[in-house]
């Protein structure tokens, strides 16, 4: 092997005329003449050590290590096997990644009755465990015990912390010109960053340009009120005059128009709350057990999103919760857990599918997971025979079937669940209005779980109004690679070779047309270009049994090619296929375009996607641009970017239905969705404050959640990035917006600790400014809208009076605890319905964050 790469290496060196180079390169055979004479030390894992011939007397060295046992989740040996070492006087070290693997060994062993096994956990953990006889150590690692794969990091502990998925940067890079959405002031032309005066300190800022070239300068701290704008596609925006008061108005129209509709949805949430569902238990053994033996690690959505259904699940209230996550992203794994759960406390689950490819495929899911435990899966598609059908249906009735997985068959008149505890929608958007009719009698007082690869913007109009609790699931799993997209004309070189590169490293492909009339064509082109390639086809109008053997030989790897329409688009999963070509690719929408090279990127190796379109025809504007999308965002979890390319396409008026468009197109869609969101928390915190609390509640909200929607800190001391630090403006602005955007201590360390690694030793004044997102963090838990840093004094301006909830809460009774305990300092005042608070001698960013962090520390008045 060493010889081969030396003769590459010193070929590909010769052509390059490099002769120098060329004398430092050793061939295998010199190398070994050269080290023949040196003394070597060979490390092996080998019980058995025979010395070489020239070396008879070579001295060997035993460590007394041996590999971990393999245990394949059988905790009668783990058990039995850490029982057996504790006797012998080991010390045993647990070693893991994540702190919830080791809190599900100890449930576990705690479960068992497993009281004598005491472990010490480490959070970190090896490639594989060991036992050290010398100095009797065991350290084991989660991996092996749960036989999952060994995830060796993720990308940074950002990513670690969900917060991958969307940040200001990524959503639209803004540039001079662009048009920009001041939340308070409107639409203007974006000028550039500049640097001022204010109160005899300089400050920077942002220039917008408004009507009659009015200027507006926007401290940096108020970035995030700030979003490009974004309307119905090829729509100029109005720009507004600044100061005429009509910008006001029409968002207090547009939200006395949201209300109407929240009003509504909020109406249906709060009779649901009034429904009695069943409570179920909480996590068992089994439970643990089951989640800990998940393959891979979960990702921090993924883990969310579990424990907000499981909570769900133990409420008496009946569920109804939409997990949203871009393809591939473990949104099914979150279901069998659901699923798990339910048939643990003898109740029944049915999973409603679009497609029997689809109902077969998380058949197979479904039953590969729980085939360790006590629980029946079985399937009903219109692939199943009569006879199947009817014992199905007995074994249903009877309770003998724990999970049903099914398409619309599953709500026949005939099908009859003994307890049917819990149901699971997947895709709910493929399903027709008859469908969903028949679901809402079948809903009554069962928890109901949705799942849908739908980008999120499609579905705001539930998870922002409350009429549904939503889990998204934003971050992609480890070790995934982004699919590499390309548009071409489909020429017989492009297929042979997309085709043989595949096939030559043990690969399989998907060959997608939309209609079935071109799919054997298709096929006998393949033939032509790759005769070794053994091709398949499948298509909806085939024989339900015929159509369910070729996908299974398909997925045995009986074929390398699959030949099909889009059936294949939802939920399929073969991480064995990293190749999708799709065939005029024009004729699809955008959102199937996404779904489609979803079914391909999912396992470790890197995919592609070939979207061929006609030579000689040309596409129409709209294709032109769904395509240029497509191609465009092909990172992962960029359906976010597809639906608001999808939305620019479609025109977004069709949110929240066609009377709404023109509001969207005169306000820009993130200021209409940030209205929105106005809208509903202003509808939960006043009119709705009595039938939206929930003292059983203990999710953990955060108070921001309850009060305020958004806090603005306005300042004249000093805090920037000076130009001789971070010398290039768009820089500056870029390291301004993400700075603006971050919410948790772990990301603003995460920001330090890059901007000191970049740029050096951090100034004064840019060290106050990192302060800032911590300052409004704190005040807007502690419900001030608004904060202002003047003259050596600090202003805190609270919500209206109208807000009844936050004046009874314990957030302003802290404040109130604040004012009585320093009376000479602090002082409280009132102008019509607004209330302040004023503390003086507050010079420093620093000062102020430690006031706020005291009177969050005060007890409640």
């Amino acid at each position: 092997a060493v010889a081969a790469d030396t003769f590459s290496t010193s070929a590909a060196i010769a052509e390059e005329g490099d002769a120098d180079a060329l004398r430092q390169v050793v061939d295998s055979d010199s190398f070994a003449a050269a080290i023949a004479g040196m003394r070597q030390m060979r490390f092996t894992s080998a019980a058995d050590i025979t010395p070489d011939s020239d070396a008879p007397d070579a001295p060997v060295i035993r460590f007394g290590c041996t590999p971990q046992g393999i245990y394949h989740k059988n905790f009668d040996l783990i058990s039995d096997s850490f029982s057996r070492f504790i006797a012998d006087g080991y010390t045993i070290y647990v070693l893991s990644d994540s702190e919830k693997q080791i809190e599900r060994l100890r449930a576990i062993f705690a479960d068992r009755g497993d009281s004598g096994i005491v472990f010490t956990p480490v959070i970190s953990t090896v490639h594989e465990g060991f036992v050290d006889h010398k100095t009797k150590i065991c350290v084991f690692t989660d991996h092996q015990i749960f036989d999952r794969f060994h995830k060796y990091s993720l990308r940074s502990d950002r990513a670690r912390s969900g917060k991958v998925a969307l940040s200001l940067k990524e959503l639209g890079q803004i540039e001079v010109g662009d048009y920009i959405v001041h939340v308070d002031h409107g639409v203007g032309k974006f000028g550039g960053l500049i640097r001022t005066e204010v109160n005899g300190r300089m400050q920077e800022m942002i220039k917008l340009v408004y009507l009659n070239n009015d200027i507006l300068l926007v401290s940096i701290h108020s970035l995030h009120k700030l979003s490009k704008y974004r309307g119905k596609e090829g729509a100029e925006p109005r720009i507004n005059r600044l100061g005429s008061g009509a910008w006001g108005k029409m968002k207090e129209r547009t939200k006395s128009k949201l209300k109407d509709i929240a009003r509504d949805l909020i109406k249906l949430y709060a009779a649901r709350k009034d429904e009695k569902g069943f409570a179920f238990s909480p996590d068992s053994y089994l439970q643990n057990e089951l989640e800990a033996s998940f393959i891979y690690e979960d990702t921090p959505d993924q883990l969310t999103a579990t424990q907000a259904v499981k909570r769900d699940m133990e409420s008496p209230r009946p569920m109804d919760r939409l997990v949203c996550g871009d393809v591939g992203f473990g949104k099914t794994e979150v279901a069998i857990r659901a699923a798990f759960k339910a048939a643990t406390d003898g109740k029944q689950t049915a999973v409603l599918v679009p497609t029997t490819v689809l109902a077969y495929q998380h058949f197979n899911t479904f039953s590969e997971r729980l085939k360790d435990f006590p629980v029946r899966v079985d399937y009903l598609s219109r692939a199943r025979t009569a006879k199947e059908t009817r014992q199905i249906l007995a074994d249903l009735a009877e309770g003998k079937i724990d999970i049903l997985i099914g398409t619309h068959k599953l709500i026949g008149k005939s099908v009859k669940f003994k307890d049917l505890g819990l149901l699971i929608v997947d895709e709910e958007q493929k399903f027709g209005v008859a469908v969903k009719e028949r679901l809402k009698q079948l809903k009554v007082n069962v928890d109901t779980l949705t799942m849908s690869a739908t980008p999120i913007p499609r579905t705001l109009q539930f998870s922002l109004m409350g009429a549904r609790d939503l889990s998204a699931i934003n971050t992609p799993p480890a070790n995934r690679y982004p699919i590499l997209t390309g548009v071409s004309v489909m020429g017989d070189d492009t297929v042979s070779e997309a085709i043989n590169f595949e096939m030559s490293r043990g690969g399989q492909v998907f060959f997608v047309n939309h209609r079935i009339e071109g799919l054997y064509e298709l096929e006998k082109m393949i033939h032509r270009l790759v005769p070794d390639a053994r091709t398949i086809v499948a298509h909806g109008q085939m024989p339900p049994e015929k159509l369910e053997k070729a996908i299974i030989d398909f997925a045995n790897h009986d074929y390398d090619v699959l030949l099909a329409t889009t059936i294949i688009e939802s939920g399929i999963d073969m991480p064995n296929v990293n190749t999708i070509i799709i065939n005029n690719a024009q004729n699809f929408g955008l959102s199937e375009l996404h779904q489609l090279r979803g079914r391909v990127g999912r396992s470790s190796r890197k995919a592609f996607c070939y979207l061929f379109v006609p030579a000689g025809n040309p596409l129409t504007p709209v294709a032109r641009r769904r395509l240029q999308a497509i191609e465009s965002f092909s990172e992962l979890g960029s359906g976010i970017h597809i639906a608001m390319q999808d939305l620019d396409i479609r025109g977004a008026g069709n949110l929240l239905g066609a009377e709404q468009s023109g509001f969207i197109a005169d306000l820009g869609y993130e200021t209409y969705q940030r209205i929105l969101r106005e809208a509903v928390l202003e509808l939960k915190t006043q009119e709705f404050a009595d039938v939206l609390s929930d003292p059983a509640d203990t999710s953990g909200k955060d108070a921001a959640d309850e009060f305020v929607a958004d806090c603005t800190v306005e300042s004249d001391l000093e805090l920037l990035l000076p130009p001789e630090y971070v010398p290039q403006e768009s820089e500056r602005i870029s390291l301004y917006k993400e700075l603006d955007g971050i919410e948790r201590e772990l990301d603003l360390q995460q920001f330090r600790l890059r901007l000191e690694d970049r740029f050096g030793k951090i100034p004064r004044v840019t060290a106050e400014l990192l302060r800032i997102p911590r300052l409004r963090r704190l005040a807007q838990s502690l419900g001030i809208e608004r904060v202002m840093l003047k003259q050596g004094r600090m202003y805190l301006y609270f919500v209206d009076e109208t807000n009844r909830a936050y004046y009874q809460s314990p957030m302003f009774g802290r404040c109130l605890g604040y004012l009585q305990a320093n009376p000479r300092r602090a002082q409280l005042r009132q102008k019509g319905e607004k209330r302040s608070m004023l503390i003086s001698d507050v010079p420093t960013v620093e000062e102020a964050v430690a006031i706020l962090q005291q009177i969050l520390a005060m007890q409640a008045l």
